[in-house]
């Protein structure tokens, strides 16, 4: 009864006016959570751009990887291919077997690998030209493969043969140790 009384003493206040909106509060707790919630927001904002950044190298690196496959993909059919391509087989050690092709046109070689066995630990496989005697650097060998073709780094410019050694992780600058194959180049 006592409502239905005061109603009538009551003011109404017409709709959308500002006394309708509800009242905000700007105390020192308000204003400590929008500070806490912009510091979420901009944190949130700096991580999200650090991982975009992320994503953007690694899709990056991973087009030059792959560029990098197909030149190097494109560099042995080129070899292996050419009209002047001649072959040679050997065994290797372990019974590995050893082919290399060699195109005196192009002036490049491919050495191609079966079976051969893991080198030891902190160690790869080095190939390398054979100048008459001379060894000359021809690349690093995927150590984690025992099957794979190689294309020699370099030019055969001249070289007879070719050499497999067991070198340092990264390779020398002359061989280290006694070859694992040494094969001279077809005719």
């Amino acid at each position: 009864e006592q409502v239905l009384r005061r109603i009538t003493t009551v003011r109404q206040v017409p709709p959308g006016s500002p006394s309708q909106a509800l009242p905000f509060r700007s105390g020192p707790r308000t204003r400590a959570l929008s500070r806490w919630a912009l510091a979420a927001c901009l944190a949130a904002a700096a991580a999200l751009g650090g991982t975009t950044v992320w994503q953007y190298q690694r899709a990056e690196d991973a087009r030059d990887q792959a560029g990098r496959a197909t030149r190097t993909t494109d560099e042995l059919a080129a070899v292996l291919s050419a009209p002047d391509a001649r072959t040679r087989v050997a065994e290797l050690a372990d019974g590995a077997t050893g082919t290399v092709v060699v195109s005196r046109g192009l002036d490049k070689a491919v050495f191609a690998v079966s079976g051969m066995a893991r080198p030891p630990g902190g160690k790869v496989y080095q190939l390398w030209f054979d100048d008459d005697g001379t060894m000359r650097s021809a690349g690093l060998m995927d150590p984690g493969r025992s099957d794979q073709a190689v294309l020699m780094r370099g030019a055969v410019d001249g070289a007879s043969g070719m050499g497999v050694t067991v070198e340092p992780d990264g390779g020398s600058k002359h061989p280290t140790s006694a070859p694992v194959a040494l094969m001279s180049f077809p005719g």
